[in-house]
């Protein structure tokens, strides 16, 4: 009978303590549905503000990352606060917790870092064809701890910001053109001079190369077994690799019609036959 009245008292306490919990957790649920309208509402204006404004597209992704989780780390504090947790004691858990994973996510802290350095110093930006730790390729996207590149190939490569910012960064896209190297060995019987004509009249009658800086070209090294020539000509970036593919092809086919030897690697066999 004793433990029918302890059950019958610790279901009435129970019920007591749920009527009482129940309007705070019914605002908790109206603060939690309310907060997620309203980071949706905060982010479609402010997607639609950078719209207007002509900002970097870096900086317009990375800010409405933040803003994003920002505001859902308040959501979450509203609605831990509503359910009955002190601050003081949110704020011992918030920090203990902070310490822990601030610990256990060193590299992620690093990737913030290393985004927000990427952002402030801008070594490139969206649509840029940079190579680092090993990667070429366009930069699709600069998130919060990582960096989306498009390879050659149409692959996606993610890089963490916090080895990017740290590391060598080749941006071919700094400047509005660029200038490309082009070595190429002729037999030390062709005339050199005949060679650096054919060489320059090609770059001449390519509409990519520029005319100013000139292309330049001169006798790099004197090879073993050839005389290697270097041909420097600049062009716009968005023209460069046209360029570039069309004077490789254009010297074997110039070099050909005009008898220029272009050497390379042969191995010679001589047999000797039994007597």
């Amino acid at each position: 009978m004793e433990k029918l009245t302890d059950w019958k008292a610790h279901a009435d306490n129970a019920i007591a303590w749920i009527w009482s919990a129940l309007p705070n957790l019914i605002w908790a649920v109206v603060i939690l549905i309310a907060g997620i309208y309203a980071i949706r509402l905060i982010n479609r204006l402010v997607r639609r503000h950078f719209e207007k404004r002509d900002y970097d597209q870096a900086l317009e992704r990375f800010l409405q990352s933040f803003i994003k989780i920002a505001l859902k780390l308040i959501l979450f504090v509203l609605v831990i606060t509503q359910l009955g947790v002190k601050t003081t004691s949110l704020v011992a858990i918030l920090g203990a917790a902070g310490l822990a994973v601030g610990l256990a996510l060193q590299g992620s802290l690093a990737n913030f870092a290393g985004g927000v350095l990427i952002l402030v110093f801008k070594p490139f930006k969206i649509g840029d064809w940079i190579s680092a730790q090993g990667v070429d390729g366009a930069v699709k996207d600069i998130n919060i701890f990582t960096t989306k590149l498009t390879t050659f190939g149409n692959q996606e490569a993610i890089i963490p910001n916090g080895q990017l910012s740290n590391n060598n960064i080749i941006n071919y896209n700094a400047e509005p053109m660029r200038r490309d190297k082009i070595d190429v060995g002729i037999g030390y019987g062709s005339n050199i001079k005949q060679a650096k004509d054919i060489l320059l009249a090609i770059c001449k009658e390519n509409e990519n190369i520029r005319t100013q800086p000139a292309p330049e070209v001169y006798v790099g090294e004197l090879g073993d077994s050839s005389v290697n020539l270097t041909l420097r000509f600049w062009a716009d970036n968005e023209v460069f690799w046209a360029a570039h593919f069309h004077v490789m092809e254009e010297i074997k086919y110039r070099f050909d019609e005009a008898g220029i030897e272009i050497p390379f690697p042969q191995r010679v066999m001589h047999t000797i036959g039994e007597k």
